[in-house]
């Protein structure tokens, strides 16, 4: 029961936990994904560079990862990982699917499973994606959520800048988004 209630508070890139959320931000602007993502290349380790703050990842001081493996049943595993304060590891374990299959660039994950059944699926749309992969942008239709991925704990100012044009192009305000620490 109280792992349960741990995965219930320990959200980390990736997801939410509220029902499907509007299609459209305030400015009635579609979200729009990447046209297409290799999942083979997509799996592996993330490092979260910038989020939009939030309630889910409150307690998460420095550390952000994310690691995603992918499953014979076309779903991928997905293991949130941060670390508190006092350098204490918080992990959350959840499953991800595909809904557009077409591009494979809308997800959703869910971090709450009771008896095999996955409960709140939350949208995690990839909006910007390095053709080497080596940086992804995510976020929702409302744009309340965001995060910035990397392989690296850093990124190049340069390639900084190339997120800051992708995030605005979609809608999302790059000073909104908070950069994540590394080391304590």
């Amino acid at each position: 029961m109280k792992l349960l209630l741990v995965s219930l508070f320990l959200f980390i890139p990736a997801f939410n936990i509220f029902p499907q959320e509007q299609n459209m931000s305030a400015h009635n602007t579609p979200l729009t994904t990447v046209s297409h993502v290799d999942l083979t290349q997509y799996a592996g380790l993330w490092y979260e560079t910038a989020r939009i703050p939030n309630r889910f990842q409150k307690k998460c001081a420095y550390g952000v990862t994310a690691l995603y493996e992918l499953r014979d049943d076309g779903r991928i595993d997905v293991t949130n990982g941060c670390r508190n304060a006092d350098g204490s590891l918080r992990e959350s374990s959840g499953v991800a699917r595909v809904v557009d299959t077409t591009s494979n660039a809308r997800l959703q994950v869910s971090f709450v499973s009771i008896f095999g059944f996955n409960l709140f699926w939350g949208d995690y749309w990839i909006i910007g994606l390095a053709g080497d992969y080596s940086y992804a942008i995510v976020g929702t239709p409302s744009r309340k959520y965001g995060w910035i991925l990397s392989r690296t704990t850093t990124l190049p100012e340069d390639t900084m800048e190339e997120i800051n044009d992708i995030l605005r192009r979609q809608g999302y305000d790059p000073s909104t988004f908070q950069p994540t620490r590394h080391k304590q």
